[in-house]
């Protein structure tokens, strides 16, 4: 494929949105954008109660807007990157606002947290290197990981357990890995990839070939 007709395929799916900029999911990704600043000074004024309340409320719409995306026909390359951003802002402030809140224990865990972040930083890299583009792969491990990381901040916010937290750090180091491999094997940016295996596996060749 010339780079021309590459340039002219990417243009076609940016220019696809999917019903619009404003659609069902896209909003929920643009509350979860916008709701980051109140969760952080929430943290910041140290209402620990509402920091945990409103990110398990921001959380939610991060589960919801892709069953809406699926369920109303909705999906778009643009909503795929939105959400992505959007999800970077929560859990940068998911990270920042529990070291402000919880900075004695956390501290305690910081090589758990490395883990994760150092591997979503070389992801991430990564990707804008290669393609010029935030990955946004949305993979199946990628949405397990968010449970984890949801059960994991409830259980550690609440002061139950640190050991939830600590499984979806490895869950999330994982899964960052995976998008790592998804970006070498790739020709060319794409997002919503299920797996490394759809990419990897003979129908994936078959149709790249095709």
């Amino acid at each position: 494929m010339g780079m021309e007709t590459k340039t002219a395929h990417r243009r076609a799916a940016d220019e696809e949105q999917g019903g619009g900029i404003f659609t069902v999911p896209n909003v929920l990704c643009f509350v979860r954008l916008a709701g980051s600043v109140p969760l952080f000074f929430a943290a910041l004024n140290n209402s620990s109660g509402l920091f945990l309340w409103l990110f398990v409320f921001l959380a939610a719409t991060d589960w919801l807007d892709g069953k809406l995306a699926i369920l109303l026909n909705q999906r778009s390359v643009f909503g795929a990157r939105l959400d992505s951003f959007a999800d970077a802002a929560l859990y940068t402030v998911l990270f920042f606002g529990s070291f402000i809140l919880h900075w004695a224990v956390l501290r305690q865990e910081i090589w758990w947290v490395i883990a994760a972040i150092g591997t979503y930083a070389v992801s991430t890299l990564y990707g804008l290197v290669k393609f010029g583009r935030w990955p946004s792969y949305h993979t199946r491990m990628a949405k397990t990981s968010w449970l984890f990381v949801l059960i994991g901040a409830v259980c550690f916010l609440s002061n139950w357990s640190i050991w939830p937290l600590r499984f979806a750090m490895v869950s999330v180091a994982v899964t960052n890995l995976e998008a790592i491999l998804l970006t070498r094997l790739l020709p060319e940016w794409r997002s919503d990839v299920t797996s490394v295996l759809t990419v990897v596996g003979p129908k994936y060749v078959r149709s790249e070939k095709g």
